[in-house]
């Protein structure tokens, strides 16, 4: 079940895998380690506050800059369950699916959630749901594949445990 719940951190259009993790942090691949500096150059409080479970909410173009994967394992390794966003960079895109990253966009759902409101989401159905506000969005439903994808955790976990051929 594509099911989670969390609270909002929001940011803006065109956050680049740059921001997310500065380009100083790429020599290393330890997840905690990518975690521990995701967002600072944007957001200097992000690793305070984010919690298990909280959901990411942007404007367009999330994830644009470099194809590094280091980006989508930084926000996943913080805690963030779902990003959701106006629109995503392609490779970005493909890059979370990959790691196990559940994204969403929805033009509408980012501009009406609020920094703090808390969404309950069900990508089985594509339904996000603003408990702080009490409104629905609609958004693509994953199809089965990609769900399967995510709940084991990425693309290369999927092949190992036979899930995808």
């Amino acid at each position: 079940m594509m099911e989670m719940k969390g609270k909002v951190i929001k940011y803006g259009d065109n956050v680049d895998t740059d921001v997310i993790i500065p380009a100083r942090y790429l020599n290393t691949s330890d997840h905690k380690e990518l975690a521990s500096h995701c967002m600072e150059d944007l957001d200097k409080t992000f690793t305070k506050r984010v919690q298990n479970g909280d959901m990411m909410v942007a404007g367009w173009n999330f994830g644009c800059g470099s194809s590094r994967e280091h980006a989508p394992i930084a926000i996943k390794a913080s805690g963030i369950s779902l990003v959701i966003a106006k629109s995503f960079a392609r490779i970005f895109y493909r890059n979370a699916i990959n790691i196990g990253l559940a994204i969403v966009e929805s033009p509408e759902a980012a501009d009406a959630i609020s920094e703090g409101d808390v969404i309950s989401a069900d990508l089985n159905h594509g339904i996000l749901h603003n408990e702080t506000t009490g409104e629905d969005y609609q958004v693509e439903p994953f199809p089965a594949f990609i769900q399967t994808i995510i709940a084991n955790g990425g693309l290369v976990e999927s092949i190992k445990n036979g899930s995808i051929q």
